[in-house]
């Protein structure tokens, strides 16, 4: 089974630039989406053309903001939307698919913003964030995919020292967040299977980023450790364009 997590950056906006055909190059059982950037409707509309997939939205109360969406071969035994936490729940950012033997969410994790007007707020959400996925543990083991927002460590940002403690992404209160969730069991796969790689997934579009490699990895998928053992590969496309961010996924063995 290969799954696959792109932030689109917009999904009306993307698929003008050869999305369909990058699907089936990348050939996903199921592909997660962050930043929709439409409503549940639009969304499904954009995606008029696609055949043969399941498609599961959960659009922001907002207009044109945020917004996710699994598109998955295999219909999920079961489909929740959101965290059940009020003050999280009107940006469409999670959705969670159970299959027979493991629940998929997908996650677009809050930017604290270029002033860090909302690192308070990421803050809190990163510690509901981790009660609710630790809460559907319990029922079966679990991958989490999307664009969590932070670069790990200085290996998954091109220019740590400059970045530490003063962008949104790099934020030790952000960093932290993350460690929660390693320190809650959950495996970074790509990490697991190259430790030493350097690849990222994000580059701004000021001063030809892409073009010079200067990203971030903020792109994950974390698995359960009894999930871990079927993870056969790990991969990131980062020559597929069309977005700020490239896919990145995992090859599950039955």
């Amino acid at each position: 089974m290969r799954l696959i997590s792109w932030n689109v950056n917009g999904i009306r906006a993307v698929m003008k630039k050869n999305f369909e055909q990058q699907l089936v190059d990348m050939a996903p059982d199921i592909l997660c989406l962050q930043e929709t950037k439409a409503q549940d409707e639009q969304v499904v509309e954009a995606l008029s053309t696609i055949e043969g997939f399941h498609i599961y939205t959960n659009s922001a109360e907002k207009k044109g903001y945020s917004g996710t969406a699994i598109l998955t071969r295999t219909k999920p035994l079961a489909v929740e939307y959101d965290m059940g936490i009020e003050e999280h729940d009107n940006e469409g950012r999670v959705i969670a698919a159970e299959y027979e033997d493991f629940i998929l969410i997908t996650v677009y994790t809050p930017n604290s913003g270029s002033e860090l007007k909302r690192l308070g707020y990421r803050t809190s959400w990163d510690a509901d964030f981790l009660a609710y996925i630790r809460q559907l543990e319990t029922r079966k083991p679990i991958l989490v995919c999307g664009d969590l927002n932070v670069a790990h460590q200085p290996i998954d940002l091109a220019r740590p020292q400059a970045n530490y403690n003063k962008a949104a992404g790099y934020m030790q209160e952000e960093i932290d967040g993350f460690v929660n969730l390693m320190g809650a069991g959950l495996k970074d796969t790509f990490r697991e299977l190259y430790p030493d790689t350097v690849k990222y997934t994000w580059w701004s579009y000021r001063a030809g980023a892409r073009a010079r490699n200067v990203g971030w990895r903020i792109d994950y998928f974390l698995s359960s450790p009894s999930l871990l053992p079927r993870v056969s590969e790990a991969f990131i496309y980062n020559e597929i364009d069309g977005s700020d961010h490239c896919p990145v996924g995992v090859e599950l063995t039955a």
